[in-house]
């Protein structure tokens, strides 16, 4: 056999018994579903109710004076919540929301020792804009001179025609006592659901290849 025939079959026998590289497969990145989104239960708004007859404590925005000239029956006066009204821990009505009263009967203090007089009662409080009604009745009378007459008329009769009696003072500032008139149904608001957070899903890193490395040729595979 010539000899360069002889070469290639040595280099094609040498080739043959070196090792072959190992090539592994690349992995594609793996593929992560999105993460349900969580339904909220939300309970259902509930409701309560502050009955007619409930106590709204009230604070007179200004004195009243039987005496006064510009007093007559009818007037309205100002008045305000004194401290809140709740349900629970929820508040109806907060202290400080504007009132409203009304005079009902006024009679001034005069001769013979008659005392002056004011009767009131509570008309409605304003929350928002409610306009809630309220019921309750106040007064204040003057202290006869009924005494001082007895004693005048006893030794001078035309004497009693001067003595007089006081006058009816309600302070600004006075406490008064008035009622809710009607019930109010309260909607309690619910707190807020949390959020359902979907939990973070970090996508697999791709695998990579290794490099692929040629083994040397043994010794006994030189080219001749």
């Amino acid at each position: 056999m010539p000899l360069p025939y002889l070469a290639l079959a040595a280099a094609a026998a040498a080739q043959a018994a070196a090792p072959q590289p190992i090539v592994q497969p690349t992995l594609a990145p793996a593929s992560v579903a999105p993460a349900p989104v969580q339904a909220m239960i939300v309970a259902a708004p509930t409701q309560s109710v502050l009955r007619a007859g409930t106590e709204v404590p009230l604070r007179m925005e200004q004195g009243l004076d039987s005496n006064d000239k510009g007093l007559r029956e009818g007037q309205q006066i100002r008045m305000s919540v004194a401290s809140d009204v709740r349900v629970g821990n929820l508040v109806v009505i907060p202290a400080g929301s504007p009132a409203t009263g009304e005079i009902t009967d006024l009679r001034r203090k005069g001769m013979w020792g008659k005392s002056g007089r004011i009767n009131a009662r509570a008309l409605n409080v304003r929350v928002g804009d409610r306009l809630i009604r309220l019921t309750g009745t106040f007064d204040d009378k003057g202290v006869t001179g009924t005494a001082g007459v007895v004693a005048a008329i006893a030794f001078v009769p035309i004497a009693g025609f001067f003595m007089t009696g006081t006058s009816a003072k309600i302070p600004s500032g006075g406490g008064v006592k008035a009622f809710l008139d009607e019930d109010l149904t309260i909607a309690v608001p619910q707190p807020a659901p949390a959020v359902a957070v979907a939990p973070v899903v970090q996508a697999a890193a791709p695998v990579l290849a290794p490099v692929a490395t040629t083994s040397a040729a043994p010794n006994g595979g030189q080219q001749h």
